[in-house]
């Protein structure tokens, strides 16, 4: 079955009358005898709409309630069934209600075609999901329902339904558009003259892309190489060097005299010119036509000119801006005599495309590039030497072996000497070889024999023909070394390029690493960057001139004033201007000029490695205040909620005991009393948490580390828990830690604290393991290990991560108060001594709180007041309860 086309009526806003020319279409297909059905419209109201749909077959829509409202969407197993030639369906952006089986009308459609069914359908411009952002900054309407642009664009025929903004309002005002209640709202809103006007010119913007689109897709099919001048298309062409962005500007301004034109900067990158190529040039135009709103393309051609000619007819353009040559007068005569330059073998086969030659201050002035010696100096002189003595060998052994002093012979033999010296020398080794040898063979082969004059033609013209074979061979073999250096010389670069991505890639300081690559790459004794910033004394608003240079990085030895902020501190054998305020500079030795371009390479991969460590910061610096503005937030809504409690606790304690009409027994002013003090507690430990998370965020904790002995510790942890609910079960010979106690003991405190409150009915041990029978390490390290086991309901594993962000707490239990910093404070205080807090689950139920402190290599561990007791080493298993407090027979 055939699939059926699509026609939309494209508007730029509600009430440009789709609905309304998509119903008169459907009646005018009815006219002429074609089934018409409409499958879903609706006439908003408007009269006019109302009675076009009168005369059409309409399918009862599908009533769906949703969140106990009805709804009707379209019956597409009615309009199916149905099978109308042509089906009309309003609003193709609309989305479909819950429960309907696609979610969006537009896919709705698509089913109706792919089962043969024309359908004429619309859409407004606000509803295409690329323009979505645009349209929401002009109306300042943010559009839920969006279709995406290729689905509209696959549309067999777009109709744009337009009529000026002016009309548009006046529509709205007599009452055709919104019920009159509305009108004032939306003519000061939406339907505002500006937003009118820019949203039809994206409707006209975006359909006429798609009709240039089918305008290319037309001329390819038909093979159509000529312009078509229906859009203005001016393309730039590039060659690598600095001139052009003078040229991408005259383009700008060039289209600046029209309306809705392209520009588009193309560099024909052809293979004898990859030298002449400048990187950061290059960098810097295409930055500068992405700035001006253009498009930057790369082609490659061995003739440049006609590489440029073909992109251009390929998008249809309509102007060319070329510039003029850079070569210097002597090049240029030449490149005349050969057929001219690049730009007029442009200009000759532009035909209807009209070409701007564009003259600049780098014109005549040359391209900076020598042309390379491509054979060498040694195999030019020995081909020099050659040419010289082997024609004269040569023709000692035609005496010896050719007594008749053929003349075909000698030549043959001589021919044969001046391809070696060719293939040896080149070119102008070889055509010295060519002379002497044709003078040679002249002298002792052609008659008359011994002069140099030549009786018959034939031996003349035999003798030109050699001279020309000689020379023609030397071109061949000097133009394929040439070509086969410049092949190595590109494959090193791209092999050279290629291991300084990966390097610095895998490296965590990219800029350092590719300074230190840039050493062996250019066998250079030192590399520097140097950038200007604003100083002191050097404001924001100063030139860039005008500021001092600054050392950003450095790789090998630099002389010692390149660490100075003098204002010639970035000079060196080789300075590379990566932009107008950053240098690459090499010290050790000058570099050649086939190495300047790798350099400018280098300055590429520089800059953008600058540019990314910029935004790494930037980063870095939005998610810290991003994360500050959270833990703001949240601590903010800590103190209006839960530190109120507590608050109004002890209120309301304190107005009861100032209450002059009411007596208290001794005991109820006990109680109260105690409550005072208990949501002082509260309130402390709430304030002490968020204090701790707030160092924490800022990077201020500064742990004081010291041996320490886990029991010295757990008695001040545990001096708020309630009598009876912990038990301290340690060895008598754990090993001392390195860790600050006030930080271990808040640690223990608030990890106690948090296992009392979520195990209500549950005894919390702390259980300790006694060094050298310890398996825990920190990276490898041997640590001490603190346990502290409850068998409450335990934590589920998808859980445990959160558990330790702040604000995170379990439930909302009555036994569930405090902020949720407990846990988040005290693996922060942990992590700051060098240790890690974990949670495992513990056998038979309940959660497991670890904590791993390395062991400290510090002052062993003498015998004082309040040490535990220790054990016989026949007793090294055995455990005994510490005391909750220490007391006098603690020792």
């Amino acid at each position: 079955m055939a699939r059926g086309t699509l026609r939309i009526f494209l508007g730029a806003a509600p009430g440009v009358g789709k609905t309304y020319e998509m119903l008169e279409e459907a009646h005018r297909l009815r006219e002429r005898g074609e089934d018409v059905a409409v499958a879903f419209a609706l006439d908003h109201g408007r009269a006019d709409t109302r009675a076009l749909m009168a005369g059409l077959e309409v399918i009862p829509p599908r009533q769906l309630r949703y969140r106990g409202a009805e709804f009707e969407e379209m019956d597409l197993d009615a309009v199916l069934a149905r099978a109308p030639k042509t089906a009309v369906v309003d609003e193709y952006a609309h989305s479909n209600v819950p429960g309907s089986r696609n979610q969006k009308r537009w896919q709705d459609v698509d089913e109706l075609l792919n089962a043969g069914i024309n359908v004429l359908s619309t859409v407004n411009i606000q509803h295409l999901a690329s323009l979505g952002d645009v349209v929401s900054a002009i109306t300042d309407v943010r559009q839920a329902e969006t279709v995406p642009d290729d689905v509209v664009r696959r549309a067999d025929q777009i109709d744009l339904v337009d009529i000026p903004p002016e009309l548009l309002r006046q529509r709205l005002s007599d009452g055709k558009i919104y019920a009159a209640d509305k009108i004032d709202a939306a003519l000061s809103n939406y339907f505002r003259l500006g937003n009118l006007g820019a949203l039809r010119e994206l409707a006209l913007l975006w359909l006429a892309d798609r009709v240039d689109e089918g305008l290319a897709k037309y001329r390819a099919e038909q093979g159509i190489e000529a312009s078509w001048p229906a859009r203005e298309r001016i393309v730039v062409g590039l060659t690598g060097g600095p001139e052009g962005e003078a040229l991408i500007r005259r383009g700008a301004r060039i289209l600046t005299r029209v309306s809705g034109g392209d520009l588009l900067a193309v560099h024909v990158r052809a293979a004898d010119g990859v030298a002449s190529e400048s990187p950061q040039a290059l960098e810097r135009q295409r930055r500068l036509i992405q700035d001006l709103g253009g498009s930057y393309h790369i082609v490659s051609g061995e003739d440049p000119a006609a590489a440029l000619l073909d992109f251009a007819r390929s998008v249809n353009a309509t102007q060319i801006v070329v510039g003029i040559s850079r070569h210097k007068n002597l090049a240029g005569v030449v490149g005349g005599l050969l057929g001219g330059g690049v730009g007029t073998r442009v200009v000759r086969g532009s035909g209807d495309i009209d070409v701007h030659m564009v003259s600049h201050p780098l014109g005549g002035q040359g391209t900076g590039v020598p042309h390379p010696r491509d054979l060498g100096r040694v195999r030019v002189a020995v081909g020099l030497i050659l040419a010289v003595l082997l024609p004269a060998l040569l023709q000692l052994l035609l005496l010896a072996l050719n007594p008749e002093r053929n003349v075909a012979t000698a030549m043959l033999v001589q021919l044969t000497g001046s391809v070696v010296v060719a293939l040896v020398g080149g070119l102008w080794p070889a055509i010295l070889a060519a002379l002497w040898s044709s003078l040679l063979v002249n002298y002792f082969s052609t008659p008359p024999v011994g002069n140099l004059t030549i009786s018959d033609p034939q031996n003349l013209f035999a003798l030109l023909v050699f001279v020309g074979v000689s020379a023609a061979v030397a071109v061949v073999v000097d133009l394929s070394a040439r070509r086969s250096k410049e092949a190595a010389r590109a494959r090193a670069e791209a092999t050279t390029l290629g291991d300084l991505t990966r390097g610095a890639a895998g490296s965590e300081d990219t800029v350092q690493a590719l300074l230190e690559q840039a050493l062996g790459v250019f066998q250079v004794r030192g590399t520097a960057l140097f950038s200007r910033e604003a100083g002191a004394g050097y404001g924001a608003g100063s030139t860039a001139s005008g500021r001092p240079w600054r050392l950003l990085a450095s790789a090998g030895e630099i002389p010692a004033t390149a660490e100075s902020a003098r204002g010639d501190a970035a000079t060196g054998d080789n300075v590379e201007e990566i932009d107008a305020a950053t240098r690459l500079v090499l010290y050790g030795r000058i570099l050649p000029a086939s190495d300047r371009r790798l350099l400018g390479a280098f300055g590429v991969h520089l800059a953008a490695q600058l540019e990314r460590q910029q935004l790494v910061v930037s980063r870095r610096e939005m998610l810290r205040l991003a994360e500050s503005n959270t833990m703001r937030t949240s601590i903010l809504r800590a103190v209006s909620h839960d530190l109120r409690t507590p608050l109004a606790g002890i209120k309301l304690a304190v107005g009861g005991l100032r209450h002059d009409g009411v007596r208290y027994t001794p005991e109820e002013e006990q109680e109260l009393l105690a409550t005072i003090e208990e949501c002082s507690d509260r309130l402390d430990a709430l304030v002490g948490n968020l204090l701790d998370m707030s160092r924490l965020t800022s990077d201020a904790v500064n742990p004081l580390l010291k041996p320490v002995r886990w029991f010295e510790v757990i008695p001040g942890a545990l001096g708020a828990v309630p009598p009876g609910r912990v038990r301290v079960d340690l060895p008598a010979n754990m090993p001392e830690i390195d860790a600050d106690p006030g930080m271990l003991e808040r640690v223990i405190a608030n990890i106690v604290e948090n296992a009392v409150k979520y195990a209500p009915d549950s005894d919390i041990v702390l259980v300790g393991t006694a060094g050298g029978l310890s398996p825990a390490t920190l990276e490898g390290h041997p640590a001490g290990e603190l346990r502290i086991i409850d068998h409450g309901r335990g934590v589920p594993a998808e859980s445990v991560v959160e558990m330790f962000r702040p604000f995170q707490r379990l439930d909302d239990t009555p036994q569930a108060t405090g902020i949720g910093l407990g846990l988040a404070v005290a693996k922060g205080f942990t992590e700051a001594m060098g240790g890690t807090l974990a949670a495992e689950e513990t056998p038979g139920g309940g959660l497991t709180m670890v904590i791993r402190l390395p062991l400290s290599t510090g002052v062993p561990f003498d015998a004082r007041p309040a040490q535990a007791p220790l054990e016989p080493q026949s007793a090294v298993g055995r455990r005994h309860a510490l005391p909750l407090r220490p007391g006098p027979d603690a020792g």
